[in-house]
């Protein structure tokens, strides 16, 4: 969504927060801008665990089908090209177990009109980032692990993806047309050669109606249990249940983030208390990563 959209639907946020508390942060700060210029629609974020410091970024319709490595300042540490991958709609990267190795898992799940049949979520092991190599020279990964799905219900657009340390996705809708819902994958689509159909999870009880109601991320802290789900204007807290069911509890709490990026995309757990946001560019105004600190 671009941000001439976005701004259109701002008069409708104050009405839609309620029950939810959005408290401020206790820590906020852009830390740098995209250096590379063509990172312009970065639409999904990932920190390495085995890479302190080294964010994961992807960016959606239209770009190649590439990884790329920055680091909190925006710097570029590597640009992967990916074979054998096809980006129709890239929103959303996770980071994630597969088989007691640690994999990149890619969505390409977005679709704005809601009008695919079928989508797709790629996996690859994250690979090495060299000290001191030239970011400018593209690597190569070779074809991906892949899963065809569909919903059960129809289709829905998603920007949000995590993974489970069952290796289970749950994938968080829009919220563009209708209530933003959840929806599972168990791990044992990767096994098998057919369209797989996501478990519908139910609703998430978010904020309803413009830019408060639409996710644009989210991601798992590494207890495998706290999730946080962001929107263009706070980031909402949940607990996965003992059956892996994203649950707000009573008195629902998130953080407002509203006024810190112009057109805010990803989000990631950066450390135990450390989110990291990465924004999209607009106007002239290259894309950002901010860290944020949120009371819980």
């Amino acid at each position: 969504m671009r941000l001439a959209a976005i701004l259109a639907l701002l008069p409708s946020i104050s009405a839609a927060q309620e029950p939810w508390t959005l408290r401020s942060p206790s820590e906020s700060r852009q830390t740098g801008t995209f250096a590379d210029r063509s990172l312009d629609e970065s639409s999904g974020l990932a920190a390495s665990r085995a890479h302190p410091g080294v964010l994961w970024t992807i960016e959606d319709s239209g770009n190649p089908a590439a990884l790329h490595a920055v680091d909190t300042t925006g710097r570029l540490l590597g640009t992967w090209r990916i074979q054998g991958a096809r980006n129709v709609d890239w929103e959303a990267l996770a980071l994630g177990p597969c088989g007691g190795a640690t994999c990149l898992y890619i969505s390409d799940t977005g679709d704005n009109g809601a009008r695919r049949n079928t989508v797709t979520i790629y996996r690859i092991r994250e690979p090495a980032v060299p000290k001191g190599g030239d970011a400018d020279t593209p690597g190569r990964i070779g074809r991906p692990e892949r899963i065809a799905f569909r919903y059960p219900d129809g289709a829905h657009d998603v920007e949000a993806v995590v993974v489970t340390p069952d290796e289970d996705l749950i994938l968080v809708t829009k919220g563009r047309r209708e209530t933003v819902r959840a929806f599972r994958l168990r791990q044992s689509a990767w096994s098998t050669e057919r369209t797989a159909v996501a478990e519908d999870l139910g609703e998430l009880g978010l904020p309803e109606g413009g830019l408060a109601g639409l996710v644009t991320d989210a991601a798992l802290h590494a207890d495998g249990r706290l999730l946080v789900v962001r929107t263009y204007v706070a980031v909402h807290f949940f607990t996965l249940d003992e059956s892996g069911v994203p649950r707000a509890g009573t008195a629902p709490t998130g953080c407002t983030i509203l006024g810190l990026e112009l057109q805010g995309e990803g989000v990631t757990w950066l450390d135990e208390s450390t989110l990291a946001l990465s924004s999209e560019a607009a106007y002239g105004v290259p894309g950002t990563i901010s860290l944020v600190r949120c009371p819980r």
